[in-house]
């Protein structure tokens, strides 16, 4: 069963889907899709969510912090210093040390800027936090954030919120086999079997916002990425026949009558 267990900075999760709270209608909807997908850390963008101002509808109200694990998230953030103030502001809102180290190089691409998220991941790491980081799919810039002390990478599928699924399934493999750290696919997923593929290719886990939250049906989408996960996971455990360019009969060849 450990080997069904997704483990972040020495804690252990039952589920290995991780989900956004951000594009649903209301805070409601986004409740009950996070319990549909069973769940148990969301990220949660401390820039555009409301977890402090009790004048307004508070996130907590809906999703219970004792229960699902939030990850603040530096989502908007383009550069070092914001990244850092936002994460440092999150921990001291909450106490929050586990985090995800967001740093955007444009607005209309929404693509990682390398170069800032290493610098803010050197000073995260050494200020205490355990940093789960968005990053491009090149595996040299994946290794210098392992080396930078990342508790989790995190290589985008494709660009934020396109929907195009995994584009780069060698890299992705690559990165997998180079690392001990969590690998977590995070950005540009669109349907369940995007999931799943991550899942077989070896990652650890996947991380999907847009794909629920902008499902014609977002709590049916939520289920069905539940179980793409788990489908997924199963299939790379149990380990895939070898791939041939011929045929190779199931049914045995000899004694034919």
């Amino acid at each position: 069963m450990n080997k069904n267990k997704l483990k972040i900075a020495n804690r252990k999760f039952n589920s290995r889907l991780i989900v956004g709270t951000g594009k649903y209608k209301n805070m409601r909807e986004c409740a009950k899709a996070v319990k549909l997908s069973g769940a148990e850390i969301v990220t949660v963008a401390v820039r555009r969510v409301n977890i402090s101002n009790k004048k307004k509808p508070l996130l907590m109200d809906y999703i219970d912090p004792k229960k699902i694990t939030y990850l603040p998230n530096t989502a908007g953030c383009f550069t070092s210093e914001e990244a850092l103030r936002t994460l440092r502001l999150a921990r001291e809102i909450g106490g929050w040390k586990l985090v995800k180290l967001e740093v955007l190089g444009d607005k209309k691409n929404l693509f990682p800027e390398m170069i800032e998220t290493l610098k803010s991941t050197e000073v995260l790491t050494k200020e205490g936090f355990n940093v789960m980081v968005y990053c491009n799919d090149d595996p040299l810039m994946a290794k210098r954030l392992e080396n930078a002390g990342a508790s989790a990478i995190m290589p985008l599928a494709a660009p934020i919120g396109s929907g195009l699924g995994i584009l780069n399934k060698v890299n992705i493999k690559i990165i997998r086999n180079q690392t001990n750290l969590p690998l977590i696919i995070d950005a540009g997923l669109g349907q369940a079997s995007d999931a799943t593929i991550a899942m077989e290719l070896g990652c650890d886990g996947v991380l999907v916002n847009t794909a629920i939250a902008k499902a014609k049906k977002p709590f049916d989408m939520a289920i069905a990425f539940k179980n793409a996960v788990l489908a997924g996971r199963q299939s790379y455990l149990s380990g895939r026949i070898d791939k041939t360019l011929m045929g190779n009969p199931s049914s045995p060849t000899k004694g034919l009558i």
